[in-house]
């Protein structure tokens, strides 16, 4: 496999210009290839679209990877779909080899062997867990308490974020939404956990934080939403929600929530729980690199050139992010990079460290031949990418928006 940064970065190129990816075959036609490897493509035409990307590495080195779907025609919000995809060769090609009914918004986690997929059964759903022994073949059928069904009281809400191993618990945040009405303002955050070495189907030994409510006159009366919150361990050793908040001003942020010991109760002073963060208006993942000492993560950030009001519709860029504290956070390089908002987008990527490499899948919403993506929400494809000798990389390392998104 090629690793220099030059060959494994890609950038979104306008469809004047053809580039080739790593995985993928020269393209006769003048239109652009999208960036990346192709683990799925859906035609905007179809009414589905490509939601909710989830990465993992199963304990014998292969990838996994899922999407839900979401859209007019799709099923999202009866009881949704989500496709299971494994490469065997470190993400240059890539299998179906599962559809899961009842599955959206959610995490795929390896704990103890075992691969897992947590999230709602649909839009705005009740928490289901499943388990797969065979690498994401099979899965367990959550049919009551004991066998997979963590809450059935519905109205939950959330993305493919982080499950992480902290004080002997596993976390993931989470969102309950109350009252049951309009999207954003009245989701609470929560959070989910469980003892690392219960039985995670067993919904008895699952804890729910009890939910949050946001206000809208926080942050200056700018406070749209809070939403997709990472469990995170914060410097001192305490556990926090990080969420993204939904502004009208162009000036992102982010929200540090704090979460007891024991999982029960969350907390949030509105004074100093709101930080700057490039990208916060969209969802966002965050993992700590032991090596690096800092936090990461991968961010569709507006580049200045497209700064302006609503920065959550604003996804034609990618970069790397890091932060020493989770309150100074720094744009390290651009990664993916389009010059048209409307219909281009590189959005709710979830990622994996992979050694010196960041592994990543992405809902990416890019030309094709059927006319592109319905818009930069409406993703048409998923798509893997390899960021390699991510902790060297600096902003003179970025994708160059100054020729179509070519590097300088």
């Amino acid at each position: 496999m090629t690793t220099h940064f030059g060959r494994i970065l890609l950038a979104a190129l306008a469809a004047s210009t053809a580039i080739v990816c790593e995985g993928q075959q020269p393209s006769s036609t003048p239109r652009a290839k999208v960036p990346g490897i192709v683990i799925d493509h859906i035609p905007a035409s179809t009414g589905v679209y490509i939601g909710s990307p989830s990465l993992a590495v199963l304990p014998n080195g292969d990838y996994v990877a899922s999407h839900d779907h979401f859209g007019p025609k799709s099923t999202e919000h009866t009881r949704a779909l989500s496709a299971v995809f494994r490469s065997a060769d470190r993400g240059e090609t890539w299998k179906k080899i599962s559809q899961v009914d009842g599955a959206f918004w959610s995490s795929l986690f390896v704990h103890r062997g075992a691969l897992y997929l947590l999230g709602p059964d649909r839009h705005h759903g009740n928490v289901l867990i499943r388990r797969s022994s065979d690498g994401g073949q099979t899965w367990t059928s959550p049919t009551g308490s004991t066998t997979g069904v963590l809450r059935d009281n519905g109205e939950y809400h959330c993305a493919p974020m982080p499950v992480i191993e902290h004080a002997g618990r596993l976390w993931r945040g989470i969102e309950w939404r109350h009252p049951p009405v309009a999207w954003g303002i009245n989701y609470r955050a929560a959070m989910l956990s469980a003892p690392a070495d219960a039985d995670l189907l067993d919904a008895a030994n699952w804890t729910l934080a009890e939910p949050l409510p946001s206000d809208r006159a926080w942050n200056g009366g700018d406070m749209g939403a809070w939403l997709e919150g990472n469990a995170v361990v914060a410097p001192g050793g305490e556990l926090v929600d990080i969420l993204r908040v939904q502004t009208k001003s162009p000036e992102e942020k982010a929200a540090i929530v704090r979460v007891s010991s024991d999982g029960k109760k969350m907390s949030f002073d509105p004074a100093t729980g709101f930080v700057d963060f490039p990208g916060g208006a969209k969802k966002f993942a965050i993992r700590f690199d032991p090596q690096s000492k800092l936090y990461w993560s991968l961010s569709s950030i507006v580049h200045d050139r497209h700064r302006a009001n609503n920065p959550g519709g604003i996804r034609n860029t990618l970069a790397l992010v890091c932060s020493p504290d989770l309150a100074r956070w720094t744009v390290r390089t651009i990664l993916l990079y389009h010059p048209d908002v409307k219909k281009h987008g590189f959005q709710y990527v979830d990622w994996l460290f992979d050694g010196d490499d960041i592994i990543a899948a992405c809902r990416t919403a890019y030309d094709d031949e059927e006319g592109g993506a319905h818009n930069f929400h409406d993703a048409n494809y998923l798509t893997f990418h390899r960021v390699a000798d991510f902790r060297r990389l600096t902003m003179a390392d970025s994708v160059s928006p100054n020729r179509d998104g070519g590097r300088d």
